[in-house]
């Protein structure tokens, strides 16, 4: 008997579904009456998976409150669905469609099913993200103040800067005390902090936005997070390996680590000087070792064992 896949097309008002082989589709509102109707309609089918798209936020509740229910969840990359739409030469496209595509493509790769992040988990992810665009405010802010002609502007700007500067430490006491009210995440953050080379803002990152950390194989985390690299052959052709996709913020605040790791941390320093001895580009060199660095962050996390340098 085939497995039962269910696709959910997330729109702002509505959800389309696709329930996989049966063929059977319905559409209910993307509210709390909605959202128990679904889950009274499919939680009794035995399904295999229920998969929506990222769709810039409008999944979260819906996946949320069908995890909560005991479902098996998973939010699939767009671009991915897109391509095996494709690939299928489906070239019309409405939300019936879309869903009805999401549970064949869910179907054809089973994709693995990881638990959601919980209430908490969402929140300091949250929290970190506006972080993250306070501080790029901050900085496009500076750039524009540096350009400006008058001195009345230059004021104006720097008056922002101030405001956005208060913001910032705001959202920093509302990490800390989402971080410190956790043994857990607690436990966690001493232990990635004690490697040389992450401080808070790393560690942190990473409890917000990398959960999986700890119980994930290196080559699974690295691939989540964009580091893996990528082989490019065909017949006698060998094309040159590259990196993509995964979660750019983890990607970029690692990037930030190993810069700071290859100075300080031994170990990291001297992978980084064997490299760049045996001719690696000094971009091949800072991507291996930003994946190095997280390979260890990840044993870290799963033995329990704070960072030791023999």
């Amino acid at each position: 008997m085939d497995a039962i896949v269910v696709g959910i097309d997330v729109s702002k008002d509505r959800l389309d579904i696709h329930v996989h082989p049966s063929g059977e589709s319905f559409a209910v509102a993307r509210n709390a009456e909605g959202l128990d109707a679904l889950i009274a309609k499919i939680g009794p089918l035995g399904v295999h998976a229920v998969a929506l798209e990222a769709s810039g936020g409008f999944e979260a509740v819906v996946a949320a409150s069908l995890s909560s229910a005991q479902l098996p969840v998973i939010v699939v990359n767009p671009a991915q669905v897109r391509a095996f739409a494709q690939a299928l030469g489906k070239r019309a496209k409405t939300d019936a469609i879309d869903a009805a595509v999401i549970a064949r493509f869910v179907e054809a790769t089973r994709p693995a099913i990881r638990a959601l992040p919980d209430a908490d988990t969402r929140l300091l992810a949250s929290l970190v993200a506006r972080r993250r665009q306070i501080v790029q405010m901050i900085v496009a802010e500076r750039q524009r103040e540096r350009q400006l002609p008058t001195r009345h502007l230059r004021k104006s700007a720097a008056r922002l800067i101030k405001a956005l500067e208060k913001e910032l430490n705001v959202l920093d006491r509302s990490i800390d005390d989402s971080v410190r009210g956790s043994p857990v995440w607690r436990e966690k953050e001493e232990l990635l902090k004690s490697v040389p080379g992450v401080g808070n803002v790393v560690a942190r990152t990473l409890l917000a936005e990398m959960p999986e950390l700890g119980n994930l194989t290196r080559r699974e985390i690295a691939s989540l997070a964009g580091l893996a690299p990528w082989t490019r052959q065909s017949g006698r052709w060998r094309g040159k390996s590259f990196t993509g996709g995964g979660r750019a913020s983890v990607r970029a605040i690692l990037f930030m680590a190993a810069m700071v790791g290859r100075r300080c941390n031994p170990v990291l320093k001297a992978f980084h000087q064997r490299l760049i001895e045996a001719g690696k580009p000094k971009m091949v060199a800072l991507i291996a070792l930003a994946r190095k660095l997280l390979t260890i962050l990840n044993a870290i996390i799963r033995d329990k064992t704070p960072w030791q340098y023999a």
